[in-house]
């Protein structure tokens, strides 16, 4: 019974984990465009002007996404095909767990133990990344990433790339 109860906390433990790495992406497009058709891409400056981020982050994002899109097949080009805008959101949770670390019987607080808060925040963030088709200016595909983000440098430049790589691997749609 003790072995079951140790694998079965290790694994919770491991699902728990794995469930604050994760990014959940959500796709849309239009189902009337050949994206075959499509070879390059430039960065829509006017659209990325708007994310309210910072220029380190904005650049962070482009990076990834250039490097997504190029290991695709696709050039960047000043005339592309698509033209690439992003947009973010970012909002912070804030968790509140109380535990009762009392000892004796019963539900009161006058058996002696005391009661702990536990305050965790996290910023969870989302990043669109929108494809623009340039001779209709007519949005052809979005990709939307949420996931939680880290103040840490380091953390960050890499969940960053994570973010755009689970967005960017479900384009082109799949026919």
């Amino acid at each position: 019974m003790k072995a079951f109860l140790k694998i079965l906390s290790s694994l919770v433990i491991l699902f728990v984990l794995g469930a604050c790495s994760s990014v959940q992406v959500t796709t849309d497009y239009d189902q009337k465009v050949n994206f075959d058709q499509y070879q390059s891409f430039a960065f829509y400056k006017p659209g990325i002007d708007q994310a309210k981020i910072s220029d380190l982050d904005k650049r962070r994002i482009l990076k990834a996404i250039e490097k997504e899109l190029t290991a695709k097949g696709l050039q960047k080009k000043k005339n592309a095909d698509l033209l690439i805008s992003i947009f973010t959101k970012t909002k912070e949770n804030v968790n509140i767990y109380q535990n009762n670390l009392g000892y004796g019987w019963g539900f009161s607080p006058f058996y002696g133990g005391h009661w702990q808060n536990t305050v965790s925040r996290e910023t969870e963030g989302t990043l669109f990344i929108d494809l623009v088709d340039r001779e209709s200016m007519e949005l052809v595909w979005q990709g939307i990433g949420e996931g939680s983000l880290s103040k840490d440098r380091e953390t960050k430049i890499e969940r960053i790339q994570e973010i755009v790589h689970e967005i960017l691997k479900k384009y082109p749609p799949e026919k």
